[in-house]
């Protein structure tokens, strides 16, 4: 990349403002390639030099993308003024690169979010002419069937409170069922808003819990808590445009028994 200033790349990395870094040059604290910096204007490299705080070495990535387990009751948004949003679960640093989700998910929803400073990424994850599939999980409040795969199969038409549109042809995999209650896999190509909970409600089922599991072929790290986060690696980065390797195996619906 192109070389810039000491106190642009201190400041990116968020390790302090701009205006902070003649004091910790003062204190001797920043080295360059092992020598003590002096100027915040000095012009540095930092895809091939090495710059120190207090002897740890400061990684910088002109590009990094976030893998997030998005909890419940958290906006997807870079910030709100009166509730927790995304940006808040992960270091400064990443709000200094202008990390930004890529798409959303519902307050409400959890699973799977991607951050990324890469626009281009960004966009290519939620263009609808993409179909990037995305995999959920629902509990709903009642009975599935073979007629409600069959329905999703075939598109819904979906006109409620929030508006009409015509939806794509989605995989509904039930996983089980029971009169209060059942779980089932939900794999879409587009995003419309509240778009799960409104096939299931054109269903007759409302949605009580939902979670992504899966963008393109990435699936969700299952180590990573509510909350958690971690970087992705360039093949991870890859997978997330990737179609599924092997469709998921219907499971027979408890109706076709």
């Amino acid at each position: 990349m192109a070389r810039m200033r000491l106190d642009k790349l201190l400041s990116a990395l968020a390790v302090c403002s701009r205006s902070g870094v003649a004091a910790l040059l003062r204190a001797g604290r920043v080295r360059v390639d092992g020598a003590a910096a002096k100027d915040a204007g000095m012009a540095v490299d930092p895809d091939v030099q090495i710059v120190t705080l207090d002897d740890q070495t400061l990684e910088w990535k002109a590009q990094r993308t976030v893998m997030l387990n998005k909890p419940c009751g958290v906006l997807t948004a870079a910030r709100d003024p009166k509730q927790p949003t995304v940006l808040d679960l992960l270091p400064p640093l990443y709000r200094a690169m202008n990390c930004m989700p890529a798409g959303r998910l519902d307050k409400d929803t959890e699973g799977l979010l991607i951050l990324t400073t890469d626009g281009q990424l960004a966009h290519r994850l939620i263009s609808p002419k993409r179909e990037v599939g995305k995999l959920y999980e629902a509990e709903v409040d009642g009975p599935l069937c073979a007629d409600d795969v069959a329905a999703f199969a075939g598109g819904l038409s979906i006109r409620d409170a929030d508006g009409a549109f015509q939806a794509k042809p989605a995989e509904l995999t039930i996983l089980s069922c029971g009169e209060a209650e059942s779980t089932a896999r939900v794999r879409v190509t587009e995003g419309k808003y509240h778009q799960v909970r409104r096939m299931f409600a054109a269903r007759g089922r409302m949605v009580t819990a939902l979670r992504r599991l899966a963008i393109g072929s990435l699936y969700l790290d299952e180590s990573l808590q509510p909350g958690q986060w971690r970087e992705l690696s360039p093949q991870e980065i890859r997978l997330l445009e990737q179609a599924p390797a092997e469709p998921e195996a219907r499971r027979e619906s408890p109706a076709e028994k």
